[in-house]
């Protein structure tokens, strides 16, 4: 195996030492001391890798930062000299630019999988022609595993014009994903319409959906467009959609055989061109089985299903969550400048039951109450957290290496040796690997 390239950015000057007096084997480093630099360096061959050493007391360009981060030729990792908390310095737009992150004092075993995991993507990227850049994440935030899964198929969704069954547990990001798919679909230019089923009265959902005539009842004083009507050439989003009642069901089924509607206390049948997104965090499978939900509109709805991750399966996402949330809900003038590592150790460590939106939650609240410069756990509401052991950055690293590994095996129909040129580690560190991660061939 030969010896692999690797631009090390070190304005302070260093850590290059450290870091050659490690002797990792098969990487050949060149140091630079600026941006600059780095890019003529990075011109000059390719693929390669490239770290960057963040020293508080060198801060290094944004914008030169950022137009060398955004080379689809390069797979980027941070160095940070004082810890992580260094990384809520960073705006979450560069910080998604990185494949991974270490912190001082630097660990020997840590960097080699960390270089052998970059070097493994870049040949995943490069083995099928020239370099491509990472897949749309249309606009959501999360580089992990289950991520880049959902972004392709996304990639597909948006391509044809059925509906579409989304699942995930409450606050996991549904109707963000419906937008997104809406978004850059065909039917972008058209309505987004979005109806919460379980927070409408039943006695009332009927008109909310078809709309109704002038007369139809008592109040009605004026024809009321629906919302199915109203979506007409766009996308209505159906929130919770197994709370919708059973006499509704009927309806709504008829609406997607027929491509038609009547209002209430109408009688002319009104066409509609509307794509429906539905989505529920229950099962409607069982719910099928109960009798609670309609056979015939469980498979008309799921002519594409997609399961959203909840947030405890994408761990790592975390860090680049919580600082865009942190950059979105920070007012003008707050003394907050950013987390803790205690803070992003017990944002790591919490096991998220209302996902998304609690973490939003959680940081927008620390904001709005905190005193402190850093966000401290005790901001967050998670002291209890904070203490628990072990660390969970063992872990986020634990479940990346392992869904990678678990991955190149897939894709190398379980053969070691080539699993193990793909990821640029040896035979025999790749099955202490397996071993320790008890990945099961």
């Amino acid at each position: 195996m030969g010896e692999r390239k690797v631009v090390l950015v070190d304005p302070g000057g260093r850590i290059g030492a450290d870091l050659l007096a490690l002797e990792l084997p098969r990487w050949r480093f060149q140091v630079v001391d600026s941006l600059a630099a780095a890019q003529k360096a990075l011109s000059q061959a390719m693929p390669q890798i490239g770290l960057i050493v963040f020293d508080r007391k060198r801060p290094l360009p944004t914008d030169e930062l950022e137009a060398l981060l955004a080379r689809h030729d390069t797979e980027w990792l941070a160095l940070f000299e004082e810890g992580f908390e260094a990384a809520a310095r960073l705006p979450s737009r560069l910080l998604r630019s990185f494949h991974d992150f270490h912190s001082s004092p630097f660990d020997r075993d840590r960097l080699e999988v960390m270089l052998g995991h970059a070097w493994g993507k870049l040949q995943l990227l490069h083995q099928n022609g020239p370099p491509v850049a990472i897949e749309a994440s249309y606009g959501m935030v999360g580089q992990s595993a289950p991520m880049r899964q959902l972004y392709r198929k996304i990639a597909k969704i948006v391509a044809v014009d059925a509906p579409v069954l989304i699942g995930g547990e409450s606050g996991s990001g549904k109707e963000l994903v419906a937008r997104a798919i809406h978004r850059y679909s065909g039917r972008a230019d058209g309505p987004f319409i979005a109806m919460n089923c379980g927070g409408i009265s039943p006695s009332l959902i009927h008109s909310e959906l078809f709309g109704y005539e002038r007369g139809a009842f008592t109040g009605a004083s004026q024809r009321k467009v629906g919302n199915i009507e109203a979506a007409s050439c766009g996308v209505l989003f159906l929130d919770e959609i197994g709370d919708l009642p059973l006499e509704m069901q009927s309806s709504l089924l008829r609406v997607l055989q027929d491509r038609t509607i009547t209002r209430v206390g109408g009688t002319e049948r009104v066409q509609v061109d509307v794509r429906v997104i539905a989505a529920t965090h229950v099962d409607l499978v069982r719910a099928v089985a109960e009798g609670r939900f309609r056979e015939d509109l469980l498979y008309r709805l799921n002519v594409v299903g997609l399961k959203l991750p909840a947030l405890r399966e994408r761990v790592e996402d975390i860090p680049l969550l919580a600082q865009q949330m942190f950059e979105e809900c920070r007012s003008k003038g707050s003394p907050v400048r950013g987390f803790s590592s205690a803070a992003m150790s017990a944002l790591m460590a919490h096991s998220w039951p209302g996902n998304v939106r609690e973490l939003r939650n959680r940081i927008h609240h620390a904001l709005v109450m905190s005193d402190h410069r850093l966000l401290t756990p005790e901001d967050l509401g998670l002291a209890e957290a904070a203490s628990a052991e072990p660390p969970t950055l063992e872990a986020l690293r634990a479940s990346v290496e392992r869904e990678l590994i678990e991955t190149s095996l897939k894709k190398c129909r379980n053969n070691v040796s080539a699993t193990a040129r793909q990821l640029g580690v040896s035979r025999v560190t790749l099955y202490r690997m397996i071993d320790r991660l008890k990945i099961v061939l």
